[in-house]
């Protein structure tokens, strides 16, 4: 794929992430669901691309969310945990032994939880006892919540990029051939 056509494609898939993150001020209960949608349309750029042109579509989306964002906690939501995911999977995924695929990318998803955790009660002022409503049990429920969230979110990321390999990468191929 020549380089002209990578930006332009890259671009629109920045367009509708960004348009995504925008219906955070919409959704307001989508925090969580909407960057996680967001991050999955990266699926597509790592596939006709590569994982450089996946990050740099991941840090232009970040940027704009982070500025544009209506709900700054699911800008760091997609920041921190949800929008390079899909672009890490694809790293992640060639090491060999599947144990060990999966302690890295629980190791990543609870770093990026806490970092997360920590600038929502830093500077969005969310009082850490509120985070999952529980009281003072809620960070350990919050973890272990997102621990399984993480699990369904790699699994489903798995049958999606499945599906787009099987039903849509002959198409755009042959779609940026012409």
């Amino acid at each position: 794929m020549r380089s002209s056509l990578k930006v332009a494609f890259c671009g629109i898939i920045a367009a509708v992430s960004i348009v995504m993150m925008f219906l955070t001020g919409v959704i307001p209960v989508a925090t969580i669901a909407i960057p996680a949608i967001a991050g999955c349309l990266l699926i597509p750029v790592v596939v006709e691309t590569n994982v450089r042109w996946g990050f740099a579509t991941y840090a232009a989306v970040a940027a704009l969310a982070f500025i544009t964002a209506p709900d700054r906690e699911a800008a760091l939501v997609y920041i921190f945990l949800f929008g390079y995911y899909p672009v890490l999977f694809a790293v992640i995924g060639r090491i060999k032994k599947i144990a060990l695929r999966y302690v890295i990318k629980l190791l990543v998803f609870n770093a990026a939880l806490s970092l997360e955790l920590w600038l929502s009660v830093t500077f969005l002022n969310i009082p850490l006892n509120e985070i999952g409503g529980l009281g003072q049990y809620s960070i350990i429920i919050t973890y272990v919540l997102f621990n399984i969230i993480c699990l369904v979110y790699d699994y489903s990321l798995n049958g999606l990029i499945l599906l787009y390999l099987n039903k849509f990468h002959d198409r755009m191929r042959n779609m940026f051939r012409k």
